[in-house]
């Protein structure tokens, strides 16, 4: 029987932690949380770029029609897909949960998991390397300005070049300068690869307990449905499997290998935790309903990976059995 994912349960743990003790990680707070928050972007996308092989970057990037597959749906087909969810979900949802809804339409793609779930099912791990790093960069910028597109349309401003800036400055300059320290240090590094995923999982945990420490204290949960929360997981389950679906019949379209369909299916598919919780510190600052905003992405990030390695462990068997 699989263990559970610590991860999850860390994440389970952090909102609770919030809840019952929220003045630490509240602005004001002892964790200094507009401090910490920064320093905790940069350590995560500074480690990212210690670990990211620049080999497996560079052999991946002849393969343009996949490339323009998953980027196509992630910045293309899942925000058009949350435009016209709006109206529905603007019905049914508060604002905040509709904004977090369009906020995992907008995100990039995942980079370890993809190319982990990739490798399990033989899929082409260059171009999912490749794909995952170039989604992240290419984030930075589509990501704030399709949050722009839909914060503008309920009149609110947001102030698109200083986020952009901010994205350049705490998420893109710290992974240069981990490739730039990669001839150094990247041997290290993967040599403690376990403690340094950890450092990473753990920051992330962090950056989760000061985002729901904020909503707690201004009591914004409290005006929320159970039924909302459900509608938040159903929606979830829906875009995810109707990006597989878009991807997959894309693939089969244009006749591309199996293996290159394996990692489009699975970059083109997925958003975002990792990078998702910064960015939407550093896009959306201090609001108090942060913790409410970060819900779907929280819920889709536990879906994906669940129906992913169900995926992939299938059709590795399958591929084992036609050996």
């Amino acid at each position: 029987m699989k263990k559970p994912d610590w991860f999850l349960i860390g994440m389970l743990v952090a909102a609770l932690c919030a809840w019952a003790f929220p003045s630490a990680g509240a602005g004001g707070g002892w964790l200094r949380p507009e401090l910490t928050v920064n320093a905790g972007v940069a350590l995560i996308f500074f480690l990212h770029g210690l670990l990211l092989s620049f080999a497996a970057l560079r052999a991946g990037t002849v393969r343009w029609p996949v490339h323009l597959v998953v980027q196509g749906c992630t910045f293309v087909f899942f925000p058009l897909l949350g435009l016209a969810l709006l109206p529905l979900l603007d019905a049914g949802l508060s604002p905040e949960l509709v904004l977090g809804v369009f906020f995992v339409c907008a995100l990039p793609s995942t980079v370890s998991s993809s190319v982990a779930m990739t490798a399990t099912a033989r899929g082409n791990v260059p171009v999912a390397v490749c794909n995952a790093t170039l989604s992240s960069l290419i984030g930075v910028v589509l990501t704030p300005l399709w949050i722009s597109v839909v914060t503008a349309t309920t009149g609110q401003r947001l102030p698109l070049g200083e986020v952009i800036l901010d994205l350049v400055l705490w998420m893109v300059l710290p992974l240069a300068v981990g490739q730039l320290l990669r001839p150094l240090l990247g041997a290290f590094a993967q040599r403690h690869k376990a403690r340094v995923n950890l450092a990473d999982r753990l920051v992330i945990l962090l950056l989760v307990y000061t985002s729901f420490c904020e909503s707690v204290r201004r009591e914004v949960w409290s005006g929320q449905s159970p039924w909302a929360l459900l509608g938040v997981g159903l929606l979830s389950l829906g875009l995810f499997f109707a990006a597989l679906a878009a991807v997959r019949l894309v693939c089969r379209l244009c006749k591309l290998p199996r293996e290159d369909e394996i990692a489009a299916i699975f970059c083109g598919s997925k958003k975002t935790l990792a990078a998702g919780v910064p960015m939407a510190q550093l896009i959306f600052g201090a609001t108090p309903a942060l913790g409410l905003i970060l819900l779907p992405i929280i819920v889709y990030h536990q879906l994906q990976l669940l129906v992913c390695s169900v995926l992939a462990s299938r059709w590795a068997q399958r591929d084992q059995a036609t050996d």
